[in-house]
């Protein structure tokens, strides 16, 4: 089995990312060599809990840590200040002190809410995350950003605090439901999308076998996602010089069709639809040929991801989310839009007619 560690030096801090196949049992040596940290809660969902909960304490209390668990309702309705708030009376009910730590184990709400709570509780204390979706161990997990959503948007309430352990284990992926693996994969063809034509050639040869949990493809598909996100986020942790901003690519409409609440969707399949229309937003403005733009969706059909909306959605309904995505300034959309594969650039020149044009792009083919 192919499996490793990574170091990727912050400039707040040091995060070890640990990958493989069946990690958890060994987590809590991992953990006390890591941090140090003899208290911790351990931040899960109902769901997550039922199989991985009592592992994780398990390997922690055998490492010598005093644990608590929190099992919190899954689903973004936890990633909540009322969430928030139920871990800050968790940490407080366990006397986790600034020598403590939060763990969190489960996708990407559980990794953002107690990613959050460690940025925030006696003004900062270390966090170890064990994501168990591909969305989460690809994406969510990687990088520092934390953070709840607010009524009126996704992650309008967060900070940046890196993690100090990642311990992606792909044998939880063995339990996901192939919709959820799917959303997954949506990160990593955007990772592609944005930075390596050869990775997205890798895709299209491997991606059958990554639907089919091949360990092997897993754990190669988990790292080099990991290095591609940690390499931009190398270049601009708090988002000051625009280029961790290409990480948004597909998002800005994605995000938009997510938070209007108007459909069940998954965290990737609404960004498989937002790199839809940004690829067509691109061939139209004529920065990407065709070609590439339509290969990308190959990709992402390829994968059971959706490219289409499921049923119609008008762009009035849409644009009070487009204009508070969080690369928007003074209300005005900012679109990260394809040269060619590899090459994103940010775009705050959009007009709004096409952006009114890209979301009809995007309607099911119904319509």
């Amino acid at each position: 089995m192919n499996s490793g560690r990574d170091f990727f030096e912050f400039s707040a801090g040091k995060t070890e990312f640990h990958s493989g196949a069946n990690l958890i049992p060994s987590i809590g040596a991992a953990v006390v060599e890591s941090l140090g940290a003899r208290r911790a809660l351990v931040v899960t969902d109902e769901n997550v809990a039922a199989r991985y909960a009592e592992p994780v304490r398990a390997s922690l209390e055998t490492a010598g840590m005093t644990t608590g668990l929190l099992a919190v309702k899954p689903g973004e309705a936890s990633k909540s200040l009322d969430g928030l708030a139920g871990v800050y009376d968790a940490l407080a009910d366990l006397g986790v002190g600034r020598d403590g730590a939060v763990i969190g184990v489960g996708g990407g709400v559980v990794t953002d809410l107690a990613g959050l709570a460690a940025a925030t509780w006696m003004r900062g204390i270390p966090s170890v995350l064990i994501p168990t979706t591909l969305e989460a161990q690809i994406d969510a997990a990687i990088g520092g950003k934390t953070a709840v959503n607010h009524p009126r948007g996704k992650n309008l309430i967060g900070a940046f605090h890196h993690p100090r352990l990642v311990v992606c284990d792909v044998a939880t992926l063995a339990t996901l439901s192939d919709r959820d693996l799917a959303a997954g994969l949506a990160e990593s063809v955007k990772h592609a999308a944005i930075r390596d034509e050869s990775f997205l050639s890798w895709h299209e040869e491997h991606a059958a076998d990554a639907t089919i949990r091949e360990e092997g493809i897993l754990v190669e598909l988990v790292r080099r996602n990991v290095r591609i996100k940690a390499d931009i986020v190398l270049c601009d942790e708090r988002e000051t010089t625009g280029k961790r901003a290409m990480l948004n690519y597909g998002h800005t409409i994605g995000h938009a069709i997510e938070a209007c609440g108007q459909f069940d969707l998954r965290h990737g399949e609404c960004v498989a639809i937002g790199m839809a229309a940004a690829g067509w937003l691109a061939v139209q403005t004529g920065m990407l040929d065709a070609t590439s733009a339509d290969r990308i969706e190959a990709v992402l059909a390829g994968v059971a991801l959706p490219v289409r909306l499921p049923s119609p959605v008008s762009a009035e309904v849409l644009q009070p989310f487009i204009a508070l995505d969080k690369k928007a300034v003074a209300g005005v959309a900012r679109f990260v839009l394809l040269e060619r594969i590899g090459h994103p650039v940010l775009c705050d020149s959009v007009p709004d007619g096409l952006v009114r044009k890209a979301v009809g792009y995007i309607q099911p083919a119904s319509c």
